[in-house]
């Protein structure tokens, strides 16, 4: 059973999550430059098995898919190419990043740490990670 892998892309950076073998824990991974993730990625994926990428799908308070969706669905486009022999899905990513700040603050990081983007948006990466986790547990025990 191959890995999954979640990512909270951005302009600037990418946070990305992955479990364990087992796809029991979501942790944290890297924090990569935009334009270095497909390479990144292609390196990872040779060295672990990955048999999932879940992309993050940015939606506004009404549902409807948000500015961000231009430049994160040519990205998702461009990795299913990339990496055809691993599934692509999509997960709704509202909220993660105000979760992550959350998540700092309730780990007791003080203000300087938490304005750290590039760690938020690892810790942005393992929440969708594990809300992905979720969802598929709770489709399986249905």
């Amino acid at each position: 059973m191959g890995r999954i892998m979640a990512i909270d892309y951005g302009r600037k950076r990418v946070g990305i999550a992955v479990t364990d073998e087992l796809r029991i824990v979501a942790g944290g991974l890297a924090t990569v430059h935009s334009k270095d993730v497909i390479n990144f990625l292609k390196d990872y994926t040779t060295k672990e098995d990955v048999e999932c990428i879940v992309v993050g799908e940015p939606f506004d308070m009404q549902n409807n898919a948000s500015d961000a969706s231009r430049f994160i669905d040519p990205f998702v486009k461009h990795l299913r190419k990339q990496l055809p022999g691993i599934t692509v899905e999509r997960l709704d990513e509202r909220f993660t990043s105000k979760m992550a700040l959350q998540t700092m603050i309730d780990a007791g990081l003080r203000k300087k740490a938490r304005q750290n983007k590039a760690l938020v948006d690892t810790i942005s990466a393992t929440i969708l990670l594990q809300n992905y986790l979720e969802k598929i547990s709770n489709k399986y025990s249905s």
